[in-house]
């Protein structure tokens, strides 16, 4: 039997990780060379795809309500198992548990997630990836930002209290600051203008974009290598459990109760069950605590993703 279509996929897909990790172990490119990549790839590249994705591409089924209540459904379920448990199951404080939810349920829909997709569903499973990228963005820092300031003052660390105003003046100053943002953005603007890209600006930026997936997920295995597995490995096993097989469960259950078209339904699931990307640690850098759980969730949730994903694939299709 000839291997499924999306077999080949996923092998390159977690080939270029391995040896962007590979580089970074073995010491061929100097450190900051991978943060460079990264760099380009979150500044420069992703958004021009983004951007142009948005302004050209052919929506079919109009606004996407019901795949983003899939989606977000699944987020919601998991990152809240993933508060709990840690919270009750491992006795951890607030900011761990806000920490945990964010590894469990912020997939790497970027630097994993638009290589992945545009290699198994094409040009239109990108699209519909960049529909849910366009609202998950502002989603998951609107939370984060909100869950931050209750866990600090949940914990007894925060003594400052901010102001609603302060709070929303932050998560806009945050979100106008993201390039990507600004790149979808922007490719709304053109798509809403009905304008056309030029041809010679059109060219330029789909020369620059084209390398956005491969670079990405070479500068992902780079920057793996940085973080590792750092311990608290049975809380991390937990999380990635969650992640990797509880979110693209609800995924798939909402999808098949909501009646999702074919294609975005296949798209959803794949999205719930790539494993969580570096925002996780970010989070926990800023909040001062789970640096280590997320970083080791991370790291191994990418390393076991390559077959569950496969799996949640191959389920997919069988159901839908």
């Amino acid at each position: 039997p000839s291997m499924p279509a999306f077999a080949e996929t996923i092998l390159v897909v977690f080939t270029l990780i391995a040896i962007g990790y590979g580089v970074a172990a073995l010491r061929v490119l100097k450190p900051e060379t991978g943060e460079g990549l990264t760099d380009f790839v979150f500044t420069i590249a992703v958004p021009l795809l983004l951007f142009r994705i948005l302004a050209t591409a052919k929506f079919e089924y109009g606004v996407p309500w019901l795949l983003w209540v899939t989606y977000f459904t699944s987020v919601l379920v998991t990152w809240s198992s993933a508060h709990g448990i840690i919270r009750t199951g491992f006795g951890r404080d607030a900011r761990s548990g806000v920490v945990a939810g964010v590894s469990a349920g912020f997939s790497n829909l970027v630097l994993l997630g638009i290589p992945f997709m545009s290699g198994v569903y094409g040009e239109d499973g990108l699209a519909m990836l960049s529909q849910i990228v366009s609202i998950h963005m502002p989603i998951m820092m609107g939370a984060s930002v909100i869950l931050f300031e209750w866990a600090l003052k949940r914990d007894g660390v925060s003594t400052e209290s901010k102001t609603p105003v302060d709070l929303v003046t932050g998560f806009f100053r945050q979100l106008f600051s993201n390039p990507l943002i600004l790149g979808i953005i922007g490719g709304f603007l053109v798509r809403v203008s009905g304008l056309d890209i030029p041809a010679v600006a059109d060219r330029v930026i789909v020369s620059l974009s084209g390398v956005a997936g491969p670079l990405a997920l070479f500068a992902m295995g780079v920057s793996l290598r940085g973080y590792g597995i750092r311990g608290q490995v049975p809380q991390a096993i937990s999380l990635v459990v969650l992640k990797l097989m509880l979110m693209p469960a609800v995924a798939l259950g909402m999808a098949l109760l909501l009646g999702l078209p074919e294609l975005q339904a296949k798209v959803v699931v794949a999205a719930a069950s790539l494993p969580s990307g570096v925002n996780s640690w970010l989070i926990a850098s800023r909040l001062g605590t789970g640096q280590r759980v997320a970083s080791t969730s991370m790291t191994l949730g990418t390393a076991v993703a390559a077959a569950t994903t496969g799996l949640w694939l191959l389920i997919a299709d069988a159901v839908f």
